[in-house]
């Protein structure tokens, strides 16, 4: 096997601590020239002002992007009370500023989080990157133009606040993949009659990869050129690791592979939308597989196996 089938040949996760001043393509890229491998991608955007953990797929493993994207998302927000910014973080320009002390009592403030813990609808930001009629929402707004958005169901499961000092808080925010950090900011505070905005969010946790599992950005380019970098990829089968797995042995791995079905278990418990990771008996993620529940087979769903 050459150096480039080699490279095809490789699959797996780069949990990344994003410092702050990169976009998360920024980083994709970063890894794609350190690797030598095009295929790679992140599984849900951090902003330039944002740090912490960043997924990335790498190889094959990119077919997985769409289950471990939809991943709930953890983070430590620092919302500074008292204005608003068009933006919605400190990169904004004021629409709402205030000369009065703040008097917001931290009692106030934990009752109206209660508010928006649970399934709730929420607009995303002007400055975003949701499409409007094929057009980024960021550049509708940069040139001006009015942009309406309509608000998506998300759900907040857990908001804590870790650090009380006003006019900012620290809140510790536990969410559905497709939160706006900075919206529940500007809703927050519009609920407070004070205003409010994003200046601080570090994400701590992705899907079921902690910061416990990333690795700065720079501690992995230094990897990258001294070529050692494959000591921090996690296996691909462990970027779905919280989903039940069904282990596959040589046989049923060449049939799965061929995209044949296989007879479910009567034990076997499948998960969200009926879909398990079949794995080889090295570890190797094989294939996601669905059951058919009108047959009890499991049908080769996407296969990552060759």
């Amino acid at each position: 096997m050459d150096n480039q089938e080699l490279k095809n040949a490789i699959s797996g996760v780069l949990v990344i601590d994003k410092p702050i001043g990169m976009t998360s393509h920024d980083v994709v890229n970063a890894v794609r020239f350190g690797t030598g491998i095009r295929r790679a991608g992140h599984t849900g955007t951090l902003d330039p002002r944002a740090s912490g953990v960043l997924v990335i797929l790498v190889g094959p493993a990119v077919r997985l992007s769409e289950y471990v994207s939809a991943s709930d998302k953890r983070y430590q927000a620092i919302i500074r009370m008292g204005a608003s910014t068009d933006t919605f973080d400190a990169d904004g320009r004021f629409t709402q500023q205030t000369n009065t002390p703040f008097n917001v009592t931290e009692a106030q403030f934990e009752s109206t989080l209660k508010q928006f813990v649970g399934e709730i609808e929420q607009t995303p930001p002007p400055y975003s990157a949701v499409k409007v009629r094929g057009r980024r929402a960021y550049d509708m707004a940069r040139k001006g133009e009015e942009v309406e958005l309509a608000p998506r169901k998300i759900n907040v499961y857990h908001l804590e606040v870790l650090e009380w000092a006003p006019p900012e808080v620290v809140v510790d925010v536990h969410c559905s993949s497709g939160t706006y950090v900075r919206s529940l900011a500007n809703d927050m505070g519009n609920v407070l009659g004070c205003g409010g905005y994003l200046v601080g969010l570090r994400r701590t946790k992705s899907g079921r990869f902690s910061l416990r599992d990333a690795t700065p950005l720079r501690k992995l380019q230094e990897a990258f050129r001294a070529g050692n970098w494959y000591q921090y990829l996690i296996p691909a089968a462990e970027a779905l690791g919280d989903w039940p797995a069904i282990e596959l042995d040589p046989d049923t791995v060449d049939n799965v592979k061929h995209g044949h079905r296989m007879p479910a278990n009567p034990a076997d418990k499948p998960g969200i939308n009926n879909l398990v990771r079949g794995v080889s008996m090295a570890g190797e993620l094989v294939a996601l597989m669905e059951l058919d529940t009108t047959t009890s087979e499991w049908q080769p769903k996407k296969v990552f196996y060759s």
